[in-house]
């Protein structure tokens, strides 16, 4: 779900609480804080695998050309 603070900055990039979302549970799960390792390590071996897949669809869509009626995908 997506995390709302009143005194944080707006992030107009596109895809910005999907990639906030994906950021803070690499950063918080297991792996990264008890293991120390490091997050791209994590990733492969498949940790936070639905906002990974949600983040890439949110960055694919900004290609797609039908997202011009659809609206991008994400939050």
């Amino acid at each position: 779900m997506p995390k709302y603070y009143e005194d944080k900055e707006e992030d107009g990039r596109a895809c910005a609480g999907v990639r906030e979302d994906f950021k803070a549970c690499l950063l918080q799960h297991d792996c990264v804080v008890k293991d120390g390792k490091k997050p791209s390590e994590c990733l492969k071996e498949g940790h936070c695998k639905g906002l990974q897949v949600s983040f890439f669809e949110c960055k694919r869509s900004m290609l797609d050309t039908r997202s011009r009626f659809r609206g991008r995908k994400g939050y």
